[in-house]
């Protein structure tokens, strides 16, 4: 039997708009996946904290303040550090497409800007991440 998919839900830095992180992290509770959501305002390090401790196959990033690279060069860069660079990196937000191609250069598996269907977010995710 695959086991179910962890995911990590995580709002880093100072955004303070969490709706949109909210109803994805139903949507992919709907599709069957565990989802922990770290609430607002997490540092980087709280965030690879968490991942580790739960052990999630999925960190996933929601950002509106625009910081998206910065942010995610350096979970990337701490969680090589931690032991936990193979997981599975997805990031939703405000994502201008000019940036996505960066992005992808990181490793991050999934770029979710504003309007991505659930469906496609849950498909991204079952695609990327391995189930024993």
């Amino acid at each position: 039997m695959a086991k179910t998919i962890r995911v990590l839900i995580a709002k880093p830095g100072l955004d303070g708009h969490d709706r949109g992180a909210k109803v994805v992290a139903h949507a992919l509770m709907a599709a069957g996946m565990e989802v922990i959501y770290t609430g607002l305002h997490q540092t980087v390090e709280q965030i690879v904290a968490v991942a580790l401790q739960e052990d999630v196959d999925v960190i996933g990033l929601s950002i509106m303040s625009g910081a998206h690279i910065p942010i995610t060069e350096k979970l990337v860069r701490k969680a090589g550090e931690a032991g936990i660079g193979d997981k599975t990196i997805v990031v939703g937000g405000v994502i201008p497409g000019r940036d996505i191609p960066r992005l992808r250069e990181l490793g991050v598996r999934g770029v979710f800007p504003g309007g991505t269907p659930f469906a496609e977010i849950v498909r991204v995710i079952r695609e990327n991440v391995r189930r024993d």
